[in-house]
């Protein structure tokens, strides 16, 4: 029985060892910014931790790219912040903030899971939050957030991953291994359509990764025929 069998596609334990020891650093590094702000408050709040994940570990996520990481959770900061204000009732208020925090998100294409946690963060956090007051989405919203991508990017630079993440090259001799009537991106769209569902990985990288597979497949027919 293995031991280590990932559920994610690509991960190996080498991998996850590094993005372990990536991690720690980060939030450790995250934790002592929030020193230059002398007020009793948390300096790290916990969906950063979230955050640090999706950064860390699965970096060419779309939901784990600089835009989403920082604006997702600092917008997510306001909206917590402005229903806390504005809805009395505790319960209302959680579930609102959280709603609303997607669908900005969303409309901001800044969609980070992690911000729904901001989100409600800004509304259970009480006395510790209201002490920041309107600058809890700068800090350490987003001073947590903007360090994180920092420290993730020279983190990835020095593993020679890619983040920002950008779709690989295409092998210059693999289009020649696929024919003509391969598929097209419009293919692909309609594909997704039909399945009715969300996926963690970029448009242009299941473009690539499908090429992959065809000339693969191309050319083990070629070598068994």
């Amino acid at each position: 029985m293995k031991l280590f069998h990932p559920i994610l596609a690509g991960a190996t334990l080498a991998e996850r060892t590094a993005a372990c020891a990536g991690v720690f650093t980060a939030i450790a590094l995250t934790a002592a910014a929030g020193f230059m702000f002398p007020i009793h408050a948390p300096l790290v709040v916990a969906p950063i931790g979230a955050s640090a994940v999706l950064v860390f570990v699965v970096p060419a996520s779309p939901l784990a790219q600089p835009w989403p990481v920082i604006g997702g959770n600092v917008i997510s900061a306001f909206v917590g912040l402005v229903v806390a204000w504005a809805v009395p009732e505790l319960t209302i208020a959680a579930a609102l903030a959280v709603a609303l925090a997607i669908a900005v998100m969303s409309l901001t294409r800044s969609l980070h899971p992690p911000g729904g946690a901001v989100a409600l963060t800004a509304v259970l956090g009480g006395p510790a939050v209201m002490k920041w007051g309107l600058l809890f989405p700068f800090v350490p919203i987003g001073l947590c957030s903007l360090s994180l991508v920092a420290l993730g990017a020279a983190f990835h630079g020095l593993t020679r991953r890619s983040y920002p993440h950008r779709p690989p090259a295409a092998d210059p001799v693999m289009p020649r291994a696929v024919p003509a009537a391969a598929f097209s991106p419009s293919d692909i769209d309609e594909a997704l359509a039909q399945m009715g569902d969300s996926f963690d990985i970029a448009r242009e990288d299941l473009d690539l990764l499908l090429q992959y597979a065809e000339a693969s497949a191309m050319r083990r027919q070629a070598l068994g025929s």
